[in-house]
């Protein structure tokens, strides 16, 4: 198998790793792509786009990202927040009157960027027709108490943060989050990225691939959670993983016209790994990319700080989380297993998905990275292949050590 595309020679390491993974890590189509103060220094891509029809995978193939859509939706609610449109301390029911209800009244923006709304999934079991009826998924929400009180615990929010959030923005701006995203950040900077992919791109996008646990997976805090939604059934890391998979979590639902179609703003966005890290592009640098600005300089201390922070999150009770507003930042759970930490620069943020998709942004560096693949791998963060390509990244950046839970600022 060989790898295509352009890689400056001082990132000859990443190269290697990305080549390893296919040779050793069974990696089966993929590409990555890394810039440096808005100029790609690694674009490379391989494999096998559909291993139905062996089609390669080519320079801009698009794949699902399941939660890296999440950086995606957030991006899209900084603009108008940056705009004075959206006043993240301001309650939800101000651009939303309906969502005042079951004593969610002082239920901020700030609360639903921090996964601290409590709303972290639906009361009621959902089917998988559900979530392509926004009107539906979104009045639900409205309607239901949360599960703790809002501002007090940190639980991530696996499906609904899309819907909360896009609500919010459709509300303010008029326009669907992927129809925002799609006019305001997308064909501005020449993405391919969208949340509601248009019918035309469907026959580029590649067949994602889940990946099947082995029985070594239930050892230790995986087996703990497993055995926890199993006994618990009523519980809300239970309800949460029932409301995921029945849609995440059937095979036949990802690669259909209807997925790639619908507006999911949490976990269906379909994006190259060049359109992911061009996306983060202005937001590793002084908010502007190509003569294109997302936000002003001054906004973009909030995306990289710390705003919430759990040493057990409330939905997957056996991970540690840590939040900017819309953000992930560094999860360090290495001693949960394989795949559920996501190790990047102490002043990086942005946000991985299922399988191990990842795009985010260091502005100390002025680094836009992003990885993409579709055969899935385990865990809640980035496995083995991304995590290798993002420690590549780094080594070469001058970082010494990743010991505290990120990879340390270089001195110099």
């Amino acid at each position: 198998m060989s790898v295509q595309g352009s890689c400056d020679p001082r990132f000859q390491s990443v190269r290697e790793e990305f080549e390893r993974n296919f040779a050793d890590r069974g990696e089966v189509g993929a590409a990555v792509c890394v810039m440096l103060d808005g100029e790609p220094v690694v674009d490379l891509w391989g494999g096998v786009a559909d291993p139905a029809t062996d089609a390669a995978w080519v320079e801009d193939t698009p794949v699902m990202v399941f939660s890296s859509t999440k950086g995606m939706t957030s991006t899209a609610a900084h603009v108008l927040i940056d705009r004075g449109q959206i006043d993240i301390n301001a309650p939800v029911a101000r651009y939303w009157p309906e969502f005042a209800k079951a004593g969610k009244e002082n239920v901020t923006v700030r609360h639903l960027l921090t996964h601290q709304s409590g709303l972290a999934t639906w009361q009621e079991q959902l089917g998988d027709l559900d979530f392509y009826n926004w009107e539906r998924v979104t009045q639900l929400l409205a309607d239901q108490e949360p599960f703790w009180e809002p501002g007090t615990r940190t639980g991530y929010h696996a499906l609904t943060y899309g819907y909360l959030v896009g609500e919010v923005v459709r509300r303010v701006s008029g326009l669907s989050l992927g129809t925002f995203f799609d006019q305001e950040i997308a064909q501005p900077l020449g993405l391919d990225a969208w949340i509601g992919t248009p019918a035309e791109v469907h026959p580029r996008v590649a067949k994602s691939t889940y990946y099947v646990p082995v029985p070594s997976d239930l050892d230790g805090p995986i087996g703990d959670l497993v055995k926890l939604v199993t006994d618990y059934p009523e519980s809300l890391p239970a309800r949460l993983q029932l409301n995921n998979s029945n849609w995440i979590g059937v095979q036949e639902n990802l690669d259909t016209p209807e997925s790639y179609a619908a507006e999911i703003p949490a976990a269906n966005g379909i994006a190259s790994a060049r359109g992911l890290a061009t996306m983060y592009a202005p937001l590793s640098r002084d908010g502007s990319h190509n003569g294109v600005r997302l936000v002003r300089p001054e906004s973009l201390a909030a995306l990289r700080h710390v705003q919430s922070r759990s040493s057990v999150d409330a939905s997957v009770p056996i991970i540690t989380t840590s939040f900017s507003l819309g953000y992930m930042k560094g999860w360090d759970n290495r001693i949960v297993g394989p795949g559920a930490s996501i190790i990047w620069g102490e002043d990086a943020f942005g946000h991985a998905g299922l399988g191990g998709s990842v795009g985010f942004a260091d502005p100390s560096l002025k680094l836009a990275f992003a990885y993409v693949m579709n055969q899935h791998g385990p865990g809640t963060g980035i496995n083995e292949r991304g995590q290798s390509l993002v420690d590549a990244t780094y080594r070469v950046l001058g970082s010494s050590t990743d010991e505290p839970g990120f990879w340390v600022r270089p001195t110099h």
